[in-house]
């Protein structure tokens, strides 16, 4: 089925959002965007790749998920301790110090100047170099460029200190905007001092907080050849591909999570794997969907009708996986249907099986 060195993994969700603040401007407004020539509601792709990362953190069982600090003596200095418990702390910083700066990365009182994305494995790399007194930059640095952590290699790395240290991102991910047109509203409240006189009808604090209410279409994509050339295994591959879209499906920014519970997950997520390019579908929604009776059942038939339209430019898809809340709106569209998302991930791991076993067949 899926027979050459290029795949393509697309992620495609619609998931309706109470109302809520998730991801906040430098004002504490609601972030949006002018798309369409009407304003959205939107959620960075920074936020969510961050609500990733945290759920990698939760919900993996792989142990190697990168730690992204400026405490990164502090980290391996932990990881040398680990090794070696006869080290004392002090020694330990010393050791983890020498060893980094051995591989070029600025530091000032301990702490680097950015923040340092490691991985797991690259730090106990690091922590076994110092202690055997290893502090040639090529073979340091090297440490730092194998065995990168699942999240360095599906997001990237940056190192201004050395470029030759950056990671290259397998997976890219959109800015989730409303498939609709929103607008701000704000939340008035006050407080009350519970050892107010009782002759004091005032309130204790008064206050706005700004929410919007929105459907969002969300979108990311993975270069399957590009993370297997980065994790070279084909198994972790595999999990790592499998996590990434438990991830993307039951993740969600926290921003004021505590003040609007907006704990939703989505109505329909849309699996596709191509072996020629990535196709963002948020073309469906250019032209905002507009109704009086609720915007995911006419998001999620956008999609679907999106979905057979870029086939007009592109490749058909190897294989397109739906999990949705409604299966009788499905009609002409070339895709199977599951019936949660453990059966997703169990169908995908069987296309990815078959891609690897013919890629080796080649």
């Amino acid at each position: 089925m899926l027979n050459n060195n290029r795949l393509f993994l697309d992620v495609h969700a619609i998931q309706t959002i109470p109302p809520s603040n998730i991801n906040r401007d430098d004002t504490g407004s609601p972030k949006t965007a002018q798309y369409g020539g009407v304003r959205r509601a939107r959620v960075s792709s920074q936020a969510w790749k961050r609500a990733m990362r945290q759920y990698f953190y939760a919900y993996s069982e792989q142990t190697n998920v990168g730690i992204r600090t400026l405490e990164i003596v502090a980290y391996v200095a932990k990881k040398i301790r680990e090794i070696d418990e006869s080290k004392s702390k002090v020694e330990s910083i010393d050791l983890a110090a020498k060893v980094i700066g051995a591989a070029k990365i600025k530091t000032k009182d301990n702490r680097a100047r950015a923040l340092f994305f490691l991985g797991e494995q690259q730090a106990k790399g690091l922590a076994q170099a110092a202690l055997d007194g290893n502090y040639d930059k090529k073979e340091v640095q090297e440490i730092l460029r194998k065995d990168p952590a699942i999240d360095i290699a599906l997001f990237g790395r940056m190192v201004a200190d050395d470029p030759s240290l950056n990671e290259d991102a397998s997976s890219q991910v959109a800015h989730a905007i409303s498939t609709h047109g929103v607008q701000t509203e704000f939340d008035f409240y006050t407080a009350v001092d519970d050892l107010a006189p009782e002759d004091n009808a005032g309130a204790g604090m008064l206050g706005t907080i700004e929410f919007n209410t929105s459907t969002l279409y969300r979108y990311a994509n993975v270069a399957v050849h590009e993370l297997t050339r980065q994790l070279g295994n084909e198994q972790t591959v595999i999990n790592t591909l499998k996590l990434f879209v438990e991830a993307f499906s039951n993740s969600l920014p926290t921003g004021k999570v505590n003040t609007f519970a907006n704990q939703t997950l989505p109505q329909t997520v849309l699996v596709a794997l191509r072996e020629d390019r990535p196709v963002n579908l948020v073309s469906a929604f250019e032209k905002p969907v507009k109704s009086s009776d609720g915007y995911v059942d006419a998001s999620i038939d956008r999609l679907f009708k999106e979905l057979e339209k870029v086939q007009k430019f592109v490749r058909e898809p190897a294989r397109v996986l739906l999990l949705t809340k409604d299966n009788a709106k499905i009609q002409n569209l070339n895709c199977e249907t599951v019936d949660n998302l453990e059966a997703l991930t169990m169908e995908l791991t069987n296309s990815l099986t078959s891609y690897f076993t013919n890629e080796k067949s080649e």
